[in-house]
């Protein structure tokens, strides 16, 4: 049936039952009693163990792999190099997508995968990766992407040639692109300022940190026919991919996501799978991959550590006047960072001019890094916020009212070539400004920092499925992938639309074969996209029910309204008949199946703004966070409990990053804190509860007025952090995590203890 999603746009004025309320989540029963099945519980007869060995080395050329004493093992029934997976071009998407699965020419990082293993137990498998020879000529190593780009620095990819700068040598490099963005002009608008600020600032890389690591299940049929059970964010996305890079036509894969035991951008591109695919195939027997902890972060994708330079001005009056921004993010070894995100969202949220915003991707040796919350933004916010709040000292203005005077407003037309339309900065501006923390007292040592973020939010392709059955219940078939919950946001827009209670709504997540093709579940696009899917998907089935209840009625459609989860005749000239419900509908006429896929439009951009309250020990450099408030708008809170945690984990996982996360890597290139032990993550005992204030500036664009929350909490948080930290010790903070050594060195530099 074609899409009849007709003014899509949102009413202000409808009266909501369920949209807006705090319910509790479809599936937390059983996840919290372990009822859920996550990546690592299927279970198949006769499934393998499948185990992956791993370079010791950063960097180095893989002469030749000698498995044949792994092959002869009893119990070992596969072994898979690179030699099992077909040739591809390197430089070439899918060159780079199979390089990083299973090393070929080179390992390129501490961890890089170089054979693997399948067999009948847990423990012949760890022996058989021992009987593995592989003979390294080691190369030298750069870890530092500042280090990749200077001459001289090893080369990682002989065929590298930089992108996006004119008259560049042809000869191999580590920078992989430039990217610019500009408008106006930043000279003129520096000659206006009255204060020039420019500083330089660093970030680690660090790690999504969710609790689950990747794990897959895969058999392959003796037709062969490939079936793959996987915790992924992107299953269709893998599976296309899974098709370029193992040459399997697209219908010749099934992918089923599992529930994911968190994610944050980091199940969305592949590891394991593609080795238990080809273990499979070769074993005949299903085989199971569950990486280690030490894996998951040897091996998988850590976020862009960054090195960025930020120029602003202002008058003394408190307009800004120009903004210019350079910034090198570091990739690891393989491009895939969306460098290209940071300068086009770092100034994006302020009514600038004047402004220029240049990136470069930079390979390393260090594991490929894939997204978290907001990728490539928070660690540049950091920068601009810092300066901002620095801006604000010298003029002597608060920093929230420095904020307010240059906040981007409906119609501002961005860096990168887009309007604004309606949207809420100001409001969460001027609701954080009148937070009772924002005003409260502090005591010694004590400091109080501010900081915005802006996020663009996402929609694209999305398909779903609608079904009621004979007894007026509602399944929703859903292709988007549930990582926080939205099986329950989405289930509350389909019982609002159909004016039936929640509780006769359920929701599951399609596999590839059952729905068409849907976009991955990352950049705070689920509840938005298959929001309207669901929503038009509810009105074809109201349609449908019209349509049933006038041929019962035999009277017109027009005559015929649906409300409250009843057809009712209209106008009583039309007859006078018993209001059907929709169990009295599907009974007489049978089962309704309506289905919805479009490529979806107008999710509007996310604005936030974080008060956060420190107190730090001069003595030790330790840094406590005493109390912290999250104000954003969310356009329309679809479940209530459900932003508010959106808010809350954005701002935990930010507090981590800031203060204490960091990958560190030895002399040898080797990473040395490879578990949840030396890898330093907040626990609750560190962090006090965190407020919220949702604001709710509807956008027009959607149903139900929704944005995306998913990213924006996370954005301000490390610059609101280390604007607390500045004003508690004295001397600002440009490196981060601002753990305890780092942050007492800067004290002791600084004569501030």
């Amino acid at each position: 049936m074609a899409s009849i999603l007709e003014q899509s746009g949102f009413d202000p004025n409808k009266k909501l039952k369920v949209v807006g309320t705090s319910p509790v989540k479809l599936d937390g029963f059983d996840k919290v009693t372990g009822r859920a099945k996550f990546g690592a519980d299927l279970m198949l007869p006769g499934m393998l163990v499948g185990k992956i060995l791993r370079s010791p080395h950063p960097h180095a050329i893989v002469r030749s792999i000698d498995t044949s004493r792994a092959e002869a093992l009893p119990g070992v029934l596969a072994v898979v190099t690179r030699e099992d997976f077909p040739e591809q071009i390197l430089g070439t998407g899918e060159g780079d997508l199979t390089r990083n699965v299973m090393a070929r020419e080179k390992v390129l990082y501490d961890g890089h995968a170089v054979a693997a293993v399948a067999a009948t137990s847990e423990s012949i498998a760890k022996k058989a990766l021992k009987l593995i020879h592989v003979e390294y000529q080691r190369l030298p190593h750069v870890i530092d992407p500042v280090e990749a780009m200077r001459p001289g620095a090893p080369i990682l990819h002989e065929h590298l040639r930089v992108e996006g700068i004119k008259g560049a040598e042809d000869k191999p490099t580590n920078v992989v692109e430039r990217q610019e963005f500009a408008m106006g002009d930043t000279q003129a608008g520096f000659k206006q300022a009255d204060v020039v600020i420019e500083r330089e600032f660093k970030t680690n890389p660090i790690h999504q940190g969710y609790i689950e690591p990747q794990a897959c299940v895969a058999d392959v049929t003796e037709a062969g026919r490939v079936e793959l059970w996987c915790c992924t964010q992107a299953h269709f996305g893998m599976r296309d991919n899974l098709s370029a890079l193992l040459k399997i036509p697209k219908d010749d894969i099934c992918i089923t996501a599992s529930e994911l035991g968190g994610a944050f951008g980091g199940k969305t591109i592949m590891y394991a799978e593609p080795v238990a695919i080809l273990l499979a195939r070769k074993a005949r027997r299903p085989v199971r991959i569950v990486l280690t902890r030490g894996e998951v972060f040897r091996a998988t994708g850590p976020v862009s550590g960054t090195h960025s330079r930020i120029k602003m001005g202002v008058t003394r009056s408190g307009k800004f006047t120009a903004a210019e921004a350079e910034m090198v993010f570091q990739t690891g070894a393989f491009t895939g960072s969306m460098f290209y995100n940071g300068p086009q969202a770092m100034f994006t949220r302020y009514d600038l001019q004047n402004v220029k915003a240049v990136g470069f991707e930079v390979v390393s040796n260090r594991p490929k890094v894939n997204a978290f919350r907001a990728p490539g933004v928070p660690p540049v916010v950091f920068g601009v916020e810092s300066v901002i709040d620095e801006l604000a000292e010298a003029i002597g203005m608060d920093p929230l009212d420095l904020r307010l005077k240059n906040a981007a407003t409906e119609g501002y037309v961005t860096v990168y070539g887009e309007a604004h339309g309606p949207i809420g900065f100001v409001q969460t501006l001027e609701a954080a400004k009148k937070t009772e923390h924002y005003s409260a007292p502090l005591g010694p040592n004590q400091g109080r920092g501010v900081a915005a973020g802006f996020w663009f939010n996402k929609a694209g392709d999305t398909s779903g499925k609608l079904d009621i059955s004979e007894d007026g219940s509602v399944h929703l078939t859903l292709g988007t992938i549930d990582v926080a919950g939205t099986r329950i946001s989405i289930s509350m827009m389909a019982a609002e639309e159909l004016g039936i209670p929640l509780e006769r709504v359920s929701a599951s997540i399609a596999n590839t074969d059952q729905v068409g093709y849907t976009r991955l579940t990352a950049g705070s696009r689920v509840t938005f996209s298959s929001g309207m899917i669901v929503v038009d998907a509810a009105r074809q089935a109201i349609a449908e029910m019209r349509r049933r209840a006038a041929a019962i009625w035999h009277v017109s459609e027009e005559d015929v309204v649906y409300e409250g989860g009843y057809c009712r005749v209209a106008k009583p000239s039309a007859g006078n008949f018993k209001p059907l419900s929709v169990a009295d509908i599907v009974k007489q006429g049978g089962p309704i199946s309506c289905y919805s896929s479009m490529a979806v439009t107008g999710a509007g951009p996310g604005f936030g703004v974080h008060i956060v309250d420190v107190e730090a020990d001069k003595e030790t450099g330790a840094v406590k966070i005493l109390r912290y408030t999250v104000v954003e708008d969310a356009g329309k809170a679809i479940n209530r409990r459900q932003v508010e945690g959106q808010y809350q984990g954005g701002a935990a996982q930010g507090a981590g990053w800031a203060l204490n996360e960091e990958y560190i890597y030895g002399e040898d290139g080797r990473l040395q804190n490879p578990s949840f032990l030396d890898y330093r993550m907040p626990v609750a005992s560190d962090l006090p509860m965190i407020d919220t204030v949702i604001v709710e500036v509807p956008n027009p664009k959607h149903p139900y007025g929704l944005r995306g929350v998913g990213e924006v909490p996370v954005v301000p948080t490390l610059a609101a952090i280390a604007n607390a930290v500045a004003k508690a010790i004295g001397v600002r903070p440009r490196e981060l995590p601002m753990s305890p050594p780092r942050l007492l060195k800067l004290i002791e530099a600084a004569g501030k203890r």
